[in-house]
């Protein structure tokens, strides 16, 4: 049975979400959209807001999936960071990661990985 890239990408936004709950980010929120983009996983480590992007490699030939995400893409995750930060009220520290799972579901977790210059 093949697989649609919408299954792959439910899938590792599910082992990311694992991954990060046992690293101590508690999951408050999932796909986050807006017209300019999308958020796929929002957390709580502390008192920091966690937006995630989650990417999938699906060849260990494939460029690495942190360097998928170009300045726009990087434009649009802050856009909408924006929009959910004014539409819950938030106010604290903001931090940008991405988890990067690789052919084999290993897991790349790049903190700090997207600089919002707020």
């Amino acid at each position: 049975m093949m697989t649609l890239p919408t299954d792959r990408g439910q899938t590792a936004e599910r082992e990311a979400e694992r991954f990060l709950e046992h690293q101590g980010v508690r999951v408050i929120g999932r796909n986050f959209r807006r017209r300019f983009g999308e958020i796929d996983l929002i957390g709580r480590q502390g008192d920091v807001l966690v937006f995630v992007e989650v990417r999938k490699r699906s060849h260990w030939q494939f460029a690495d999936g942190a360097e998928s995400i170009d300045r726009r893409k990087q434009q649009r995750l802050l856009r909408t960071a924006e929009a959910y930060l004014q539409q819950q009220r938030w106010n604290g520290p903001v931090r940008f990661d991405v988890i990067v799972l690789d052919a084999r579901d290993r897991v790349e977790w790049l903190q700090d990985a997207i600089q919002a210059g707020w």
